[in-house]
């Protein structure tokens, strides 16, 4: 990421919905998918409250949190396993710091506070405030911080610290009990309100803890190294301008990088200044290259912001990273020192350091003669998506099967045609929305009085939310592209159209601009021509500038035709790759639409399946097939085509699955392991398109790490 980039990719959020927390400094933030949680933190007392942020919908809110609720703390150790928070010591008055170990399981909002043993030999940790507590595997390593020598705290006599512990966690909840390892090499120096960061690379190497920076009566900016394998500490050889001493900043990995911001900086450059007076607040950005050990600079400390586009000098703020996004809340702005006088930052930023991933194939909920409802699965912290389509001649042996969701599905909201980066997340939550968390996914459940008007897919994804220890029924849809299918045909297989020949030559496809979505799904009846001397290929789109189609002409969709769909993310880095295309055929006039509304409920020897009838039945429903996916040894020239069974032929729109048929069914493995069924309606012309459901199957993973 160049320099001038970082800069220019910061966003500041405006708005909040929500209880919005006090500013303070001194607190900790982790990040469970997409909400951000943030605990403690001083300014005008010390904070005890649990703040969680959705980065979804820009909403806080304050979980009813229950069980052994710690004190307020400030400058503590604070790390995320999974769904749980494990808390260690901080000030909890000033004078008085704390070593206690507390740990919340955030599924239920469940504080416990944990007595771990002692180590075999030598003390526990004393209580501090300032110290590193990094995660990695099973175990948590702490390291230096800030102890009070004095047994009065009106007396306090600093004592910096560069003590090393590790901290053996039990799987789920609990913890074994505290050691102290035996290292290598020489350890860092005494510190407080440094950072600490682990890192491992992907292709080989042990994984890595980088200590940097830091207060010891003046400040730092060395990096120091422990291979956590060995247990040996180093000092790696370092390229490029190292960032001004500091402390009190923060620290976080994306990728092989360390991103270093803001913090207390010398007030002078002289390397003699050490006086502990002499500093100021700094908004500097640099990061670290973890492979190479160079350090890029991004923001230096003077540059200057006249139009607010940067976030301001601060420190004692907190970092937490969703996906590849960078947040940084609230902090001191350092011009006031008295600690009765403090004056706090009150504002979130965040920057989006890469281009976001390619998002999945779009898949089809719902096809009509001149448009489609279609989705993809959402990217966590974009402000966009672009979506395209390519126009294929009709095929003369391939009928797409559309998949039919909803009945009364409501149209995306569309932002113009030039998305405008500067906006927020717009997708906004009721203030009554309940938001929990399971081991699995965010549940997101709303009020019973709630307005009914969702598309069918929500609704499935709400209501059968389960639990990991239970089979997890769903609806997904993944794209398809197969021949109408025959009632009279116990088991048929589904044909696709022949590849090309080796030899032939790749014709240049061109992608015809649908809009850009605020959402995940959108109606599509018309798609933007193209100029002729502006056609994008498709080799030279992947970095194409966001696209402004508002001179351009409009076309509808025909019935009856081919189109191959493709969709693209958008941050505060520009578009993203395109994902893998999917191909759906509008339908032909006359022949039923697709069942619509599937549900799947399991009994304790069955499943059930139900659905309501096409919105456009063109006439009288004379019957319906439901197939089921099936395991086959035949040999296909396309592995991944699924052969089928037919499991139900009447007129009523349910039908029950025995466990013998489910013993034959076929796992999809495309994205989550998945059973898949196919339903279609018939009337006087014949078979119309099928709604393709996916039943997800539980999958079990190692607990080992």
């Amino acid at each position: 990421m160049a320099a001038g980039a970082a800069a220019l990719n910061w966003r500041r959020v405006s708005s909040f919905t929500g209880p919005v927390p006090r500013s303070r400094h001194g607190h900790r933030a982790v990040a469970i998918r997409e909400l951000v949680i943030i605990f403690g933190g001083g300014n005008e007392g010390i904070a005890d409250e649990l703040h969680v942020y959705n980065t979804a919908t820009n909403q806080w809110f304050l979980p009813a949190v229950r069980g052994d609720i710690p004190p307020g703390c400030a400058a503590h150790g604070f790390v995320c396993d999974g769904t749980r928070i494990l808390v260690f010591g901080g000030m909890v008055e000033y004078g008085r710091y704390s070593n206690d170990l507390y740990e919340l399981q955030a599924s239920r909002w469940l504080w416990k506070k944990m007595r771990p043993q002692h180590p075999s030999t030598g003390l526990p940790p004393c209580p501090r405030l300032g110290h590193s507590f990094s995660l990695y595997g099973n175990r948590c390593y702490l390291f230096g911080g800030l102890a009070n020598e004095s047994e009065d705290t009106n007396n306090n006599i600093p004592r910096y610290l560069n003590d090393f512990y590790e901290l053996e966690l039990q799987h789920g909840s609990g913890v074994m009990g505290w050691s102290i390892p035996v290292t290598k090499g020489v350890l860092p120096s005494p510190r407080e309100s440094h950072t600490a960061v682990i890192y491992c690379r992907k292709d080989s190497g042990n994984p890595k803890m980088f200590i940097f920076g830091g207060m010891s009566g003046c400040r730092l900016n060395d990096l120091w190294e422990l291979d956590i394998e060995t247990m040996t500490w180093s000092k790696p050889e370092i390229k490029g301008t190292v960032p001004l001493p500091r402390s009190l900043h923060t620290a976080n990995v994306i990728g092989n990088k360390m991103y270093i911001f803001g913090g207390w900086v010398p007030q002078s450059t002289d390397d003699n200044v050490s006086s502990q007076d002499e500093w100021k607040c700094t908004g500097s950005f640099s990061y670290l290259n973890l492979d190479t050990t160079e350090w890029i600079g991004l923001i230096g400390d003077c540059q200057e912001d006249k139009n607010n586009l940067l976030p301001g000098p601060r420190a004692g703020h907190c970092g937490v990273i969703v996906g590849t996004r960078l947040y940084i809340w609230s902090g001191r702005d350092g011009y006031r020192k008295a600690w009765n006088n403090q004056v706090c930052c009150k504002d979130l930023w965040y920057l989006d350091t890469e281009k976001p991933p390619a998002p999945s194939q779009v898949q089809l909920i719902r096809a009509t003669t001149n448009s489609f409802q279609v989705k993809w699965d959402e990217v966590p912290t974009v402000e966009g998506y672009l979506l395209q389509l390519h126009l294929e001649m009709p095929s003369p042996v391939t009928a797409e099967i559309p998949i039919n969701m909803a009945s009364e599905a409501p149209s995306p909201s569309v932002q113009g045609i030039k998305l405008d980066l500067h906006s927020q997340t717009l997708n906004k939550v009721p203030n009554n929305v309940q938001i929990s968390i399971s081991e699995t996914k965010v549940k997101v459940s709303e009020p019973e009085n709630a307005e009914k008007n969702h598309s069918a897919s929500k609704e499935s994804s709400t209501s059968l939310c389960l639990p990991a220890s239970t089979l997890v029924k769903e609806i997904a849809v993944p794209p398809i592209s197969v021949a109408s299918v025959s009632p009279n045909d116990s088991a048929i297989q589904l044909p696709k159209t022949s590849p090309p020949k080796q030899n032939a030559r790749k014709k240049e496809r061109r992608w015809y601009d649908v809009g850009i979505f605020q959402s995940n799904s959108a109606l599509v009846n018309q798609f933007y021509l193209l100029q002729e001397e502006k056609a994008i290929i498709s080799s030279k789109v992947d970095n194409a500038d966001i696209p402004n189609n508002s001179l351009l002409k409009k076309q509808d969709l025909a019935p009856g035709t081919l189109y191959r769909f493709r969709v693209a993310a958008i941050n505060g880095c520009g578009v993203g790759p395109f994902s893998k295309v999917s191909e759906f055929k509008t339908c032909i006039p006359g022949f039923p639409g697709a069942p619509s509304i599937v549900k799947i409920s399991k009994s304790a020897d069955c499943i059930h399946l139900s659905w309501e009838p096409p919105v456009s039945p063109s006439g009288n429903i004379l019957e319906y097939s439901a197939y089921l996916a099936i395991r086959t040894t035949q040999l296909n020239e396309n592995p991944h085509q699924l052969m089928f069974m037919k499991i139900y032929c009447g007129l009523k729109t349910s039908c029950t699955v025995t466990a013998a048929q489910l013993a034959n069914a076929h796992v999809d493995h495309t994205s989550k392991p998945a059973i898949v069924f196919r339903i279609s309606a018939k009337n006087e012309r014949g078979y119309g398109p099928a709604t393709q459901v996916r039943w997800l199957q539980e999958t079990k993973t190692s607990s080992s790490k």
